[in-house]
């Protein structure tokens, strides 16, 4: 923990230790207790809103979501903080340029029902829910129609069955919202269904939640992955080395003990990461977590996001720079998503 999150004790502390219940996961508890108000967030962290009415504005659709331990990372009295700026609602997201919009990435179209989509070659993504332990304010699928598509369980038969009559599918892919918002016993019983496919071999986990919320990572977690026979791909999603403290760590090396490769991918975002030192810095602490940077990508075009554009000239220099700075292995590939592209697109 850094020295700016080791508080006085005059400071106030986001954490709050959830309520003891014999029969749910610490996990769940914290989900529950996460912050919702902005104002409640910003007192928290010292920050005055009357002075910065530009920071909120009013939240609906989309509102916010941010468990306790995540606050408790940001630095107090800092607006500017690369942690706060992820989750808080701004009047900058009021303000939509041509061409942000609300399906950047062309997730509808690649739908095949209940929850099914499939993009590329020997590949198909599972929308398993909607819920995520944190909304991110960049997020690509803030405007997701998940009350209509997800792989939920009441819809996992259909979901399977779609899986079965793709021939080609070798690898599945787990996405959301987060799929680790599920319990471990429906996570079990979805991941018993996949198992059924002869073709498929490996799992791939997109999930935040050994992030913002690594006590998700628990002993049942890890039973269901050390239980499988695919070959299983975590990868995380982490923007800044002031997200990967010792709890997070810890949490991260349990994943690796399941056998499971650990990757992660980055957004770029102006005024959270968008420096070199960033970069380097976030690469490194990865390593020292036991996970590789895999993808940066260029952000998402999603209506509401606009403020986080970094232009593409200004993202090449920063991947050159970090290229010169790092070792090749800890070289993210600097890329872009394009709605109906076979793959993700390299900006170099």
């Amino acid at each position: 923990m850094s020295e700016l999150n080791a508080a006085a004790p005059a400071e106030k502390s986001a954490m709050i230790t959830p309520s003891a219940n014999p029969r749910q996961p610490l996990w769940q508890s914290e989900m529950r207790a996460a912050i919702s108000d902005p104002e409640e967030l910003c007192d928290l962290l010292g920050i005055d809103v009357s002075e910065r009415p530009e920071l909120l504005h009013g939240q609906k659709p989309f509102g916010l979501r941010v468990p306790r331990g995540y606050v408790d990372r940001m630095r107090r009295h800092d607006p500017a903080d690369p942690l706060l700026l992820q989750v808080l609602p701004q009047a900058a997201e009021l303000v939509d340029p041509p061409g942000f919009v609300a399906d950047p990435v062309g997730d509808l179209d690649a739908i095949h029902g209940s929850g099914v989509l499939k993009k590329y070659d020997s590949r198909v993504l599972l929308i398993t829910t909607g819920v995520c332990a944190i909304h991110c304010r960049y997020c690509f699928r803030r405007h997701f129609p998940y009350g209509e598509e997800h792989a939920g369980q009441a819809r996992w038969t259909r979901a399977l069955e779609t899986l079965y009559d793709l021939a080609d599918v070798s690898e599945v892919i787990l996405s959301g919202g987060d799929p680790l918002s599920l319990s471990d016993d429906k996570l079990a019983e979805l991941v018993s269904g996949i198992e059924r496919h002869p073709r498929v071999h490996t799992l791939r986990v997109h999930t935040r939640q050994p992030v913002v919320l690594p006590s998700r990572v628990d002993e049942q977690l890890c039973a269901w992955l050390d239980d499988t026979r695919l070959s299983k791909v975590i990868v995380i999603h982490a923007n800044h080395a002031n997200e990967l403290d010792e709890n997070v760590e810890t949490a991260l090396r349990r994943l690796a003990k399941t056998g499971a490769l650990l990757l992660n991918q980055s957004v770029l975002l102006k005024a959270v990461n968008d420096s070199v030192k960033a970069l380097v810095e976030l690469s490194q602490r990865l390593f020292e977590c036991g996970v590789l940077p895999y993808y940066l990508h260029q952000l998402d075009p999603v209506a509401g996001a606009a403020h986080f554009e970094v232009p593409d000239a200004e993202a090449l220099m920063l991947h050159e720079a970090l290229r010169a700075s790092l070792p090749g292995y800890l070289v993210p590939r600097l890329v872009r998503e394009v709605a109906g592209a076979p793959s993700k697109r390299p900006l170099r």
